[in-house]
């Protein structure tokens, strides 16, 4: 293979023309360090080459600390010329290594004739695993990304408060619509439903004032905002009926049936049908819907984060609608309670493989509340068996975690404020908790998790739980994997995570899904722009791996899993995971010497 023929086979030579790659031809030196040769010197100017290894390795350090070590196909000496500043790295042959050598000003031509060539050597780490999924673009059928105000058929229709609910029935039926939006403060919407279960079912006649029965406050989207947006906000707002709005003016009502009408795999219409008490006969059907839901959604361009808030609402839903079975089954629970998700559920960030992470909580510490809520939980964690979600390896499930709120209480008070490392890796995923279903309050356990980031002994065992996991980077930097392949989701999803957790708690947020843990942490101040942004942008990228990776298999036949072997990817997408294993072990590094916690290297 000759230089230039190599040079192509490799990110981001072979975006160059046949014209630019004519150029290169031209241009090429050959070069040979023997192993220990310094090839460049660290703060030391008059860099004028680009060098891409050919043969060999090469190690960056600094002040004889291994920085990366780089194998053939991978380019340094870029930086000092782009900025026309000396190298930042000492460049070491680790071996004796073959070179191919550019001039800078072959370099700078090439950079200036070719946009794709120059991004991929100006931007930062962060930068390109952002541009790495950027092709989750429109593949074919919805789009996505077009505002929701294009669903809305005709203009909203509203009544004055005062409106009794007979005469906005007939409004309702003359002008063939399913609800009516109240005017005044606050605003409300009266529909279908709300007649027949706020009126009919209650008792009331049609003089009854809509105030007395509509639903309050209205819950309303941007007519700008994109129908990913919409889909999940009414998801998880479990409501029918979306008002849009633009300068604090309702302009517009799109309904599910809308939604439905518009998608053919919709996740709307899949949570309807597990709604509907004939569709909860036969469940076990459920994880191919889920599967065929997020193959249709992530060939529609749809972005895996988004994804995986999408099958997060509808695990969601199918779970209240367990319990609300359980409860027909059962008669009235004794108290109030509070069905709790956690983990990636609670983060809203599932996709095809997940296990059961849920717990219960009640307010009345009585034997008669025990036995109700203890055959509530088997009721509703056999139906999720049954609808293939395989019960938590550790055992978190309502089955087991099913206990008064005051217990509660005192759980998560000896977390926070007798903190154990060995014990808050068992019980980290709590944190992440939030409920689906009831009417218990659980902010006294959301001000106990709060108070744990005023406490830097807590944080500090929470981040040695954390960072107990660490990216598969080994000796020279090179990616480990075993014969099975790499673990994205333990190896490096879960560093993120845990990272994320941490941080926002610094900062005083109770925010769930990583990402907004990231953003509020860069918010408070905790977390630079860089690393938030870098942090990000790794999780995305590690995020869709994942996905893609699920869906080959399950084109394949095969069983989905975290998994992913590095010969099985492409070379760009190989050097992004290296880049985001070895940005997050930085991290993990970072965040324990600010707690003063011994890590290896």
């Amino acid at each position: 293979m000759n230089p230039v023929e190599f040079l192509t086979s490799h990110e981001p030579f072979s975006r160059l023309s046949e014209d630019q790659r004519a150029r290169l031809e031209n241009a090429i030196e050959v070069t040979f360090s023997a192993g220990g040769t310094r090839v460049l010197e660290r703060a030391t100017p008059g860099n004028e080459h680009v060098f891409v290894v050919r043969k060999g390795t090469v190690r960056l350090e600094i002040e004889g600390r291994e920085i990366d070590e780089l194998a053939p196909g991978e380019c340094f000496g870029f930086s000092s010329i782009l900025t026309e500043t000396a190298p930042e790295f000492d460049v070491i042959a680790a071996q004796d290594t073959l070179l191919y050598r550019i001039p800078a000003a072959e370099f700078r031509w090439l950079c200036d004739a070719s946009e794709p060539f120059s991004h991929f050597f100006r931007a930062g780490v962060a930068e390109r695993l952002k541009r790495a999924t950027s092709d989750e673009t429109i593949a074919s059928g919805i789009d996505f990304a077009m505002p929701i105000g294009r669903l809305a058929q005709r203009a909203p229709v509203f009544v004055d408060r005062d409106t009794t609910v007979g005469a906005a029935a007939r409004t309702m039926r003359e002008q063939r619509i399913s609800s009516v939006l109240i005017e005044g403060a606050p605003r409300g919407i009266l529909t279908d439903r709300d007649l027949r279960g706020r009126v009919l079912a209650e008792g009331r006649g049609p003089e009854t004032p809509v105030a007395a029965v509509m639903s309050q406050p209205l819950r309303s989207l941007s007519a700008d905002a994109p129908l990913i947006e919409a889909l999940l906000f009414v998801l998880s707002e479990r409501i029918h009926h979306l008002p849009l709005e633009r300068d604090g003016q309702i302009v517009g009502l799109v309904t599910h049936g809308d939604l439905l009408r518009h998608q053919v795999r919709s996740p709307a219409f899949l949570l309807k049908r597990f709604e509907r008490r004939a569709g909860l006969e036969d469940i076990s059907g459920y994880t191919s819907e889920i599967h065929s839901t997020v193959a249709a959604l992530a060939s529609s361009g749809v972005r895996a984060i988004e994804i995986g808030r999408v099958v997060a609402a509808l695990n969601d839903g199918l779970t209240r609608s367990l319990i609300q079975r359980a409860e027909e089954a059962l008669g009235p629970p004794p108290c109030p309670y509070a069905w709790i998700v956690f983990g990636s559920e609670g983060r809203r960030e599932q996709l095809l493989i997940t296990d059961q992470d849920n717990a219960l909580a009640y307010a009345e510490a009585s034997e008669r509340a025990q036995r109700y809520f203890g055959r509530l939980g088997e009721l509703v964690v056999q139906g999720l068996l049954d609808a293939s979600f395989p019960p938590c390896r550790g055992g978190f499930m309502a089955t087991q975690w099913n206990h008064p709120v005051a217990e509660w209480e005192t759980r998560f008070a000896s977390w926070v404020e007798k903190p154990d490392a060995h014990a808050l890796m068992g019980v980290a995923n709590l944190f992440d908790f939030r409920a689906i279903h009831g009417d218990l309050d659980l902010e006294p356990l959301e001000r106990l998790i709060t108070s744990g980031g005023r406490n830097k002994l807590f944080l500090a065992h929470l981040t040695r739980a954390s960072i107990g996991v660490r990216p598969p980077i080994g000796l020279f930097h090179r990616v480990r994997q075993d014969r099975d392949g790499i673990d994205l989701k333990a190896t490096g999803l879960l560093p993120i995570i845990g990272l994320a957790r941490v941080l926002a708690l610094e900062g005083q947020s109770r925010e769930r899904s990583t990402l907004a843990r990231l953003d509020a942490a860069r918010r408070s101040g905790v977390l630079s722009e860089e690393g938030a942004e870098t942090l990000d942008e790794s999780f995305r990228f590690l995020f869709r791996l994942r996905l893609d990776r699920q869906l080959r298999a399950l084109r394949a036949g095969e069983t989905p899993t975290n998994r992913v072997r590095l010969e099985e990817i492409d070379a760009l997408s190989a050097r992004h995971l290296k880049e985001a294993f070895l940005y997050v072990r930085q991290m993990q590094q970072a965040v324990a010497q600010r707690f003063r916690i011994d890590v290896m290297s």
